[in-house]
This record gives C-alpha cells, structure tokens and sequence, in this order.
C-alpha cells in the first residue's frame, strides 16, 4: 500500500490575484487531487490508521469527504457507504457509485445523514469515518501546509492564509500545520456562504451554535454546527483568525475583498482552493441563472 494517498498538490502564482491584492498570492491547487479535494489526506491518513483490517466504512458527505472515502476505500480494497443527503448533486451521486460505493440518500441536510452513518457504524459494525470532526483528520490536513513551507522555503512566510469553512475541519488542519511550520502568528482568514455559516455564528455569538437550516448553495459547507476544536481556535488569543461572510453572489462572481482586517503592509496571501468535486460547467451555469433571479 502506498504510504499516502494524496497527491502534493502544485502551488501556483496567480498574477491577476496579485496585481488586484497588491501582494504575492499563490494558490494550493487541491481540487487536482486524485478525488477532488483537500479531504484526501485527512480521510486517507485515518483509514490507514484505523480501517485497515475493517469491513467496511461509512461515510456522512454531500460530497468531497464522501469522494475522498470512496476512493481510499477502493484503493484499501474496503467496502464504502456514503450516505449524503438529498441536497447532494446527482453528479455527486454518481461519481460515488464509479468509484464502487454503495449510496444512501437520508435527509436534507448533512446532519440528518450523518445520524444515520452513525447508526450503521453501530448496527453493522463498520468504521465511521467523521467528514471533518477527528484529530486523525486534522493531522493529515496539516499536510498541505508542510508542503506549502517545502515550496516557499525558508525565506518566504505567508502574510496569511485563505480558508473555506465547512464543519471546520481544514481550519483545524491548517492551524496544526502552520503550528508545525513555526507560523502560528499567520492570520488565517475563514470564508463562509451567508446560510451555510455555523463558525461566523459561533464567533459572534461566543458559543457554538446550531443553524437551523442551511439555505446556501454552497451544499458542501453545510454542517450546522462548527466542530468544538475550531470553536476553541477562534477564542484562543494565540492565533489571529479572521471570520468573513460572503453571499452565494459573491462567492460565484469573485473572491470578497477582506484585506482591510489584515496587517499592511501583508506578505504573499496563500489561498487553499479546496475543491470543487461537486461542480462542473452544467452546475455553475445553473447557479448563475438561479442567483441572477
């Protein structure tokens, strides 16, 4: 068995970025791992650790854990369920099913889905495989940071680095790895969808909440409730970690301009393009129709 199953991803110099930010942007080009995204070398790292002599997996995802499961899984030579719920793309679906998963759609959200990982985790006795809430994750998302520091060198540190925010899952790898690297002073700045926006609401609000639903588009950064370790990051006086919104709009038409909390003047801007499994031509123009409405 190959010792990881993610790729070290290309790190790339956008030069319009840059000319629009006024400071060195590159960009970590997850979505050309071997299942779509970043979620390869958390979910690869904890199957190695713990479903090696398992019957089976089971993964709660609207999408790119779920791929990142299905894929290990086939590689291990593991049976894999997904259970997403019914806002997952058929698209989504259907690349499960090529990569041998068996799929069960259960609820709305990704919550109703993943009770019901839980449950057959239980009941079948198969190894769940959390989509973001798990240290084996978190340790192997650090990865991509280590590999940033690799590329940079030692005489190039990021001024500070741009994350989507799901259940909180890559902020926590990231955090571990800039940790690693002696960057712990690198502001991170945590991008989410207006409607899918459960770490914006735990910051404001002091605690961990619970969306009541999610209405963002943006379906696979929908938990409704940010996981506890990225909670407690946000409320560490350690770490600079800058929360920001943006609406479906903003996020189809550009990257929102959040400059304005950062120290100036700011180093290169690394920005982690975590995936975009669950998006093709067909889809985006959908979407642009639907918000233009």
């Amino acid at each position: 068995m190959a010792e990881h199953f993610h790729l070290n991803t290309p790190l790339l110099e956008s030069v319009s970025m840059s000319r629009q930010t006024g400071t060195a942007v590159y960009l970590k080009m997850e979505n050309s791992q071997p299942s779509g995204s970043f979620k390869i070398r958390g979910i690869g790292h904890m199957c190695r650790q713990l479903a090696t002599q398992s019957k089976g997996v089971v993964c709660s995802s609207g999408g790119n854990a779920g791929m990142a499961a299905a894929y290990v899984a086939r590689k291990m030579g593991v049976p894999a369920t997904i259970v997403v719920p019914s806002s997952s793309p058929q698209m989504v679906i259907q690349k499960l099913r090529e990569q041998g998963a068996a799929v069960q759609i259960v609820g709305k959200v990704w919550d109703d889905a993943n009770a019901e990982a839980l449950r057959l985790a239980e009941t079948e006795g198969l190894t769940y495989v959390p989509p973001f809430d798990h240290p084996l994750l978190w340790q192997g998302h650090a990865s991509v940071i280590s590999e940033v520091a690799a590329s940079l060198g030692t005489s190039v540190k990021p001024g500070a680095v741009v994350v989507s925010v799901g259940g909180g899952g890559l902020l926590c790898g990231v955090v571990q790895g800039l940790k690693d690297a002696g960057w712990a002073d690198v502001p991170i700045v945590a991008m989410e969808t207006v409607g899918a926006d459960c770490f914006n609401a735990a910051v404001k609000a002091g605690r961990r909440v619970t969306l009541d639903d999610i209405t963002s588009e943006a379906k696979c950064l929908g938990a409704k409730t940010v996981c506890q370790r990225a909670f407690e990051y946000s409320q560490c006086s350690e770490l600079t970690i800058i929360s920001e919104l943006v609406t479906d709009q903003q996020a189809l038409r550009a990257v929102e301009t959040f400059l304005g909390r950062l120290p100036s003047p700011l180093g290169p801007l690394l920005m982690i393009v975590c995936g975009g499994s669950s998006v093709n031509m067909e889809q985006l123009t959908y979407l642009r129709n639907k918000l233009r409405t």
